[in-house]
């Protein structure tokens, strides 16, 4: 199911340990990768400070875009859990006063997307 889940573009999560070693360089002094996940060639982590995206471009993905949401710059998220026919589950995140998500995200069923939720409220609330 690991590539039926790369190919449909769903998050599947990745160790800290992983995480830390590969993007030390953007990490601040203080800061601590706390969850990630990786969607094909991209990654996206969770900080105790903000959420990284990591967007690999191109067929090589030598040209890579980082983009940084400090947590107070997060108006809003929401999340769609899987169904029966449905078997991704989304979430969606909303930055300052923008209409339509800044970051729209699916995970495999393997991921306990409850607790990520749980995990993004205790960093914007």
């Amino acid at each position: 199911m690991g590539i039926l889940n790369k190919i449909l573009g769903n998050a599947s999560e990745v160790s800290i340990e992983k995480l830390s070693e590969k993007y030390a360089r953007l990490l601040l002094d203080d800061e601590q990768i706390e969850l990630g996940f990786k969607l094909f060639r991209d990654v996206f982590m969770f900080t105790n400070k903000r959420l990284i995206l990591v967007d690999v471009q191109g067929i090589t993905g030598s040209k890579i875009e980082y983009n940084s949401m400090p947590y107070k710059s997060i108006s809003r998220f929401s999340l769609e859990t899987s169904g029966t026919f449905d078997l991704d589950a989304e979430l969606k995140i909303w930055i300052s006063s923008e209409d339509s998500p800044s970051v729209s995200k699916k995970f495999n069923k393997s991921i306990n997307v409850y607790e990520v939720q749980k995990y993004l409220a205790s960093k914007v609330m």
